[in-house]
């Protein structure tokens, strides 16, 4: 098993910026394909990123391309998602999740806790 955790979430202004990270911790990190997701008041939760096991294939939802990058560095065991010119309706709790396998947009069986984000107008 692998173990999640999430830091960087805060306050910070509409256009502003912020890097969130997921330490992970158990079997080796580049076993797993990662992601990030979000789940905003009263919302069902929302895939934001994904990257594969090396770093060389991305994907990302159409709400977030142009502002915000996702990046791994294995030799850490840590993934980032580095978000940019933020809108208030990316306000919402942030998850990091791996999985084994192929990158996809689903199917994640690890979960961090979450770390929230609040991006005021």
């Amino acid at each position: 098993q692998v173990q999640l955790v999430e830091s960087g979430g805060g306050l910070v202004q509409a256009g502003g910026s912020l890097r969130l990270s997921c330490a992970a911790s158990g079997r080796p990190f580049s076993d797993y394909a990662m992601a990030w997701f979000r789940r905003a008041p009263w919302k069902d939760r929302e895939f934001v990123a994904a990257i594969s096991w090396s770093g060389s294939y991305t994907d990302l939802a159409d709400s977030t391309k142009g502002r915000f990058t996702i990046s791994r560095d294995n030799a850490k065991n840590t993934m980032y998602l580095q978000m940019n010119s933020l809108k208030p309706e990316d306000t919402a709790v942030y998850y990091c999740a791996a999985k084994r396998g192929i990158v996809a947009r689903e199917e994640y069986n690890y979960w961090g806790q979450g770390t929230q984000v609040t991006v005021s107008s």
